[in-house]
């Protein structure tokens, strides 16, 4: 595992902000942190990252003990917060050359890292430019390519697409997914539940300083109950013979439609279409309609995610 955490608490006075949270986070993947604001996020991001320290626990980042290799653990990661840190007055390739300077690169790997990243951003064109003539899509790959300039193994992403429309946010996960198809590890915190069931290939609910649930999204939504099959005839014949074979839990006679409970399981979606097969029945189409990660969220921690959170995402159900 290239993170490894046990039993890590954090307390702020008499707040406790992680109640002694337990993650692992195999190489080459993204892992997703899930929670509102002033669930812990942020706090774990920045005790991972070596910014500050734990109250309690241990942790091993990159096969270093986060306690006695904080030097190591800082060589080996790379850190994006909510907000941009780059130079405003500085023009975007100077940004990432200083970067290099602050990784004693030299002068011309330096450079050479340098024009590697912006072409890489697809930032050639503005490299000249004040990153205050930037948009927020071009100052968050600016900022995400400062923190590969020391090729990190591990990257941590502390909400990286807030603010940006949706066009800059899913160039955003696409950058992402190239990370890790080259190898890097992600740790994605993140408010966007679209983002989570887009990139994560697991996913972690954190709620009032604890764990609630960890899993795939699809794992997730599968604990969710409300999942069912939409089944859709040609015939009323066919329908009500399907009503008697495999019951249901609502019908819509107009329609020719109707709902069968279902988990989102492979298997249970296969005996469902044996058992329509073995009668004959014929279906005209069919349709798995499983919890999104909005009612996952909502049934772990009875509260929902703030409106920016969820601005411009539609409530869909059916994946």
């Amino acid at each position: 595992m290239t993170i490894t955490v046990t039993g890590l608490r954090r307390s702020f006075g008499d707040h406790v902000v992680l109640d002694g949270i337990d993650l692992t986070v195999p190489g080459g993947t993204v892992f997703s942190l899930l929670g509102a604001n002033g669930a812990g996020k942020t706090t774990t991001v920045k005790i991972l990252s070596t910014l500050i320290r734990a109250d309690a626990g241990s942790a091993r980042i990159a096969g270093h003990d986060l306690a006695t290799e904080p030097d190591a653990v800082r060589a080996a990661i790379g850190v994006t917060g909510q907000f941009s840190a780059v130079d405003n007055l500085l023009t975007g390739r100077e940004n990432l050359v200083l970067m290099a300077d602050l990784h004693h690169l030299g002068r011309a790997a330096g450079r050479r890292r340098a024009a590697e990243l912006l072409d890489q951003f697809d930032l050639a064109d503005a490299a000249t430019k004040p990153v205050s003539t930037y948009s927020g899509g071009m100052r968050r790959r600016l900022d995400l390519a400062m923190t590969l300039v020391g090729t990190p193994e591990v990257i941590f992403l502390d909400e990286p697409t807030t603010g940006l429309d949706p066009r800059s946010r899913r160039g955003m996960w696409q950058i992402v997914r190239d990370l890790v198809a080259g190898g890097v590890t992600i740790f994605l915190t993140t408010q966007y539940l679209e983002e989570a069931d887009e990139l994560a290939d697991r996913i972690a609910v954190l709620d009032h300083g604890r764990i609630v649930a960890e899993g795939t999204a699809d794992e997730l939504k599968r604990r969710i109950p409300g999942g069912h099959v939409l089944l859709r005839f040609a015939a009323l014949g066919d329908l009500e013979a399907a009503a008697r074979t495999v019951g249901g839990i609502s019908r819509d006679s107009e329609a020719l439609a109707l709902r069968v409970a279902h988990d989102g399981s492979v298997r249970a979606l296969k005996s469902l279409i044996d058992r329509l097969d073995e009668n004959a029945i014929a279906v005209d189409s069919l349709s798995v309609h499983t919890p999104d990660l909005d009612d996952v969220f909502l049934a772990l921690t009875g509260n929902a995610l703030s409106s920016n959170a969820l601005a411009g995402k539609p409530k869909v159900a059916t994946r």
